[in-house]
């Protein structure tokens, strides 16, 4: 595909090539990984003035994306990214293969510096989801900054850099500059900016501090929200591709072998090929029911995903859209560990409440919440969890957000699961086919596949 960079991407490719350290505080749908990749594909090819680069991501995230983002532009095609992920061996194989781009899990940072100690190779850094390094107490910080004075250029990339107030933006801010916009220790940042409660317990900004924080790191750091570029659509597209792990691989596909050569000599009619295929999405998410509705739990792969991004949010409100019953009894399992406001909208006062900002995470089914819900008032994230064929469901469970009052661009979430089910009904959504034909024709060819 032909990259045509928007203003605003241009501009920030722009200065990743002339700036040796850069925050880029884009809102999540506004193409930070392209931008960086570009900008990376240049130096490396273009100016030469980099040699190997490291990617620091959250799991999912580093196991797909990148990859996949390279992959999608004619433009990268030179460029080959090597996946630093899994049992140690695999991961040390993987540094010693030949690659322009390394892409690491966050948790295994400080193995890594371990790893190289005084030898470390890598002269551009970036990190995804900067504010997840936030903390400077937290392992991953300190051994970040005992390698940084070895890294020429450093990128950092985050929607939201001070979810949790300014005090979080010393450590991401020092990560990039090492300490020369907002002091270099921790505790002269507060001294400078803060004000001890009185209770003892925590900070309170100083009046005025919020705008002479801005100015400091105004050089290094590019914020940039969605709503603001007007040449973006109204509803923007974010496919999070998500790859299985080996176990669930193996049992998805196995699986999956099994429930198409049950009907290949039979003729599938819309109603069959209805179920098989629900049957397959069930299993991109995770689970799956038996003839006697028992619930059988096949893979976390898309929980973690769906975790990773939720922690990305950084507290944003997010409409999640589910497809079953056993995807709503884990959701709401996994988001019993964040301190964060879930709820079921189902009732008018759902509604009102979630309008009034007073829930983090709304649950909905599509068929209960596709018509008469106005929401646009409390947020701009939609989360496809699970995927609908249906789309009339589909276009309707997103206007209740994108539609007239909203004032911001709505973010439209998809996890897809690569070479599952899944990536057959986003490609019937995009390219808003007839539901039944596309079906049976994803259906078949999924059959024939299988049967070669």
């Amino acid at each position: 595909m032909k990259y045509v960079p928007h203003a605003y991407q241009r501009y920030c490719i722009n200065r990743l090539l002339t700036d040796e350290a850069l925050g880029l505080l884009l809102d999540m749908g506004l193409g930070k990984t392209v931008i960086t990749l570009t900008a990376i594909n240049d130096l490396k090819y273009n100016r030469f003035a980099v040699n190997k680069v490291l990617v620091i991501a959250p799991k999912k995230v580093a196991e797909a994306t990148w990859s996949k983002e390279a992959a999608k532009w004619d433009h990268l095609k030179l460029l080959r990214i090597a996946p630093v992920l899994g049992k140690t061996q695999k991961r040390i194989r993987a540094l010693n293969t030949p690659a322009d781009v390394y892409v690491i899990n966050r948790d295994n940072v400080a193995w890594l510096v371990e790893y190289y100690r005084n030898a470390w190779p890598f002269d551009m850094v970036v990190v995804d989801e900067l504010s997840s390094f936030k903390n400077h107490q937290a392992q991953r910080f300190k051994v970040l900054t005992w390698v940084r004075p070895h890294i020429k250029r450093i990128v950092g990339l985050t929607g939201t850099p001070a979810p949790n107030g300014l005090l979080d933006l010393w450590a991401q801010v020092f990560l990039l500059d090492q300490g020369q916009r907002l002091e270099k220790f921790i505790t002269h940042y507060r001294t400078r900016y803060f004000e001890r409660n009185y209770n003892g317990f925590g900070y309170t900004a100083k009046p005025g501090a919020d705008e002479l924080i801005q100015q400091k790191i105004a050089d290094i750091c590019i914020s940039m929200k969605a709503e603001d570029y007007l040449e973006l659509p109204d509803a923007i597209t974010n496919v999070i591709p998500i790859v299985l792990d080996d176990k669930a691989k193996k049992l998805y596909e196995r699986m999956e072998k099994e429930l198409l050569l049950q009907i290949e000599d039979t003729e599938i009619t819309a109603t069959s090929a209805a179920v098989l295929t629900g049957k397959l999405l069930q299993l991109c998410n995770g689970a799956l029911y038996d003839e006697d509705r028992q619930v059988h739990e096949i893979h976390d792969n898309k929980l973690e995903a769906f975790m990773e991004l939720i922690e990305q949010l950084n507290g944003k409100p997010a409409l999640v859209f589910y497809s079953y019953q056993h995807d709503l009894t884990r959701i709401k399992k996994v988001l019993e560990k964040m301190n964060l406001r879930v709820r079921e909208i189902k009732t008018p006062q759902d509604q009102d409440d979630w309008n009034a900002g007073k829930i983090d995470v709304g649950l909905a089914h599509p068929a209960s919440t596709a018509y008469g819900l106005n929401l646009q008032d409390g947020g701009n994230h939609v989360v496809w969890y699970g995927l609908t064929w249906s789309l009339e469901l589909y276009q309707q469970a997103n206007k209740r957000l994108h539609r007239q009052g909203q004032k911001q661009k709505v973010i439209l979430h998809h996890l897809v699961v690569q070479g599952g089910a899944d990536e057959d009904v986003m490609d019937a959504l995009e390219s808003k086919a007839t539901t039944q034909d596309k079906l049976l024709e994803a259906l078949k060819a999924r059959i024939d596949r299988i049967s070669a």
